[in-house]
């Protein structure tokens, strides 16, 4: 473990989910818009989940924690940080603090203490990494002037695309909230191994506030964010931008990336849909194969003569220094800056070797994934409670056992940080109760879908709200003594 004997260990003590009932199966959505669910079911998953007409991402995320500190029967006065991750805030002003509120008025309707005054309140964004970045300052905090104390970073997102566009089946909603504090329950996590980069990538993945100009929020309280993305061009930064990361993390631990990648057992990658992660990791092993020995270079060349590419041209490539954003023109989306690379890949998934190195690294946690959808922020979060969960029931992982963990964000920026299992692991993820929260459901029909996504009223909705907060009511005065237009009013359902 690269920790220094001096420093104390800080990490992860107790993880909890909240996750929206309303569920779009995938096969049902590729009827209703004549989509290949076979291909749909390789790439993306089986099904995604919808915020409800009283949901918002302060909603969610205060759901997250109320449910955390139930979990691990948290006191709420030694919580000094609390820090909100989300790409889908509505507020340009407030963020963490509306869920401190929340949080606040349900502990004191308890007759528990709420959350403490002194508590820092910041808000994290940068696209799907806004958590981790959180979790890196609530860490940070822990170790300088928050010494002692607790904290908690929830993850918050709305995923939701135009109807029609290629990102709709990607589409998810969901909050993820982490207890940190010293000597964790659950996990430490190693900044001091971790690697970072980022690049600015212009038209990778973006949210510009005119997307917003003339919203009718008239039927419910939705704000629609759809997002302006280029798929092809996201994933080539989503590859690009891991491989720097890990290189940086290589250099800092001194580490032979092939020897390293094959000694880990266990995996969990920022996951916008299935496919992602399996690719991203995918070419990082033949990246580093290609940094390897002799015998790594021959288990490359293997994959090379199926491809039918010359090794030598792919072991240029690899070392060449590709400038991402220069593709970020309309006539260039469609480019691959490592395309040797992405064909040998092709022949590398056909290879007895991609089930081991790949599929079985990243297999902890991965099923439960597939009937999420993308949670953004929540995504890397929440893969790795469905994860440790599944590892509890198993027995599949130790103590001291280090588990790898890669957090991206578009635009671009990338975190590689490597997580050691604690002692007593065991007994915290016994309290994560993540397939609890996802079992509660509603399956959506396609005009229910098609209202609640566009922000029409929909009928027939059984499901009554309970142990949960939502929006009560969204103000509208304008007036020179009393101004409160587009302000949420929260109330929690016991």
């Amino acid at each position: 473990m690269n920790q220094s004997s001096n420093r104390k260990s800080i990490g992860i003590s107790g993880l909890a989910a909240y996750v929206p009932p309303y569920r779009v199966w995938l096969e049902d959505w590729c009827d209703w818009t004549n989509n290949q669910w076979p291909k749909i079911r390789e790439v993306v998953g089986r099904s995604f989940r919808v915020r409800g007409p009283n949901h918002s991402v302060y909603t969610m995320a205060a759901n997250a924690v109320i449910r955390l500190i139930d979990q691990y029967e948290v006191d709420a006065s030694r919580i000094k940080f609390l820090g909100l991750g989300t790409e889908s805030s509505t507020d340009n002003s407030a963020g963490a603090i509306i869920i401190k509120g929340m949080v606040d008025q349900a502990l004191e309707a308890r007759g528990k203490a709420p959350i403490s005054r002194s508590c820092e309140v910041p808000e994290f964004k940068h696209a799907c990494l806004g958590g981790v970045y959180g979790m890196k300052g609530a860490i940070r905090h822990l170790a300088l002037d928050g010494v002692g104390s607790q904290a908690i970073v929830v993850c918050a997102d709305i995923a939701e695309y135009a109807r029609g566009s290629s990102g709709e089946p990607t589409q998810g909603a969901g909050a993820v909230a982490m207890l940190l504090e010293e000597d964790p329950q659950l996990a430490v996590v190693d900044l001091v191994g971790s690697g970072s980069a980022s690049d600015y990538r212009i038209m990778d993945f973006r949210k510009p506030m005119l997307r917003f100009c003339g919203q009718d929020r008239s039927e419910t309280h939705q704000v629609q964010d759809f997002p302006i993305f280029n798929g092809k061009y996201s994933t080539t930064c989503y590859i690009d931008e891991t491989l720097h990361a890990l290189n940086d993390m290589y250099e800092k631990r001194n580490l032979k990336s092939s020897e390293y990648l094959r000694s880990l057992r266990t995996l969990f990658l920022h996951r916008p849909y299935r496919r992602m992660p399996e690719t991203g990791w995918a070419v990082s092993y033949l990246f580093a194969l290609g940094q390897g020995k002799s015998e790594d270079r021959a288990e490359l060349a293997s994959y090379c003569y199926e491809a039918d590419v010359d090794i030598e041209a792919v072991l240029a490539e690899m070392v060449s220094k590709p400038e991402v954003a220069k593709l970020a023109e309309p006539e260039r989306l469609q480019f691959e800056v490592y395309p040797l690379t992405m064909a040998v890949l092709r022949a590398f998934r056909a290879s007895r070797h991609y089930r081991r190195e790949i599929l079985d690294k990243l297999r902890l946690g991965s099923d439960t994934m597939l009937d999420l959808g993308n949670l953004y922020t929540a995504a890397l979060p929440a893969w790795m409670a469905a994860g440790f969960e599944q590892a509890l029931d198993e027995d599949s992982l130790s103590a001291g056992e280090e588990v790898l963990t890669l957090g991206y964000g578009s635009g671009d920026a990338a975190e590689v940080i490597p997580f050691f299992m604690a002692e007593r692991w065991r007994e915290a993820a016994a309290k994560i109760h993540f397939a609890d929260a996802m079992e509660l459901t509603l399956d959506l029909d396609r005009q229910q879908y098609e209202a609640l996504h566009d922000g029409r009223h929909v009928q027939n909705l059984d499901y009554v709200a309970r142990n949960e907060f939502v929006i009560d009511r969204v103000g509208t005065s304008v007036d020179r003594h009393f101004t409160d237009l587009g302000i949420e009013y929260y109330r929690y359902i016991a």
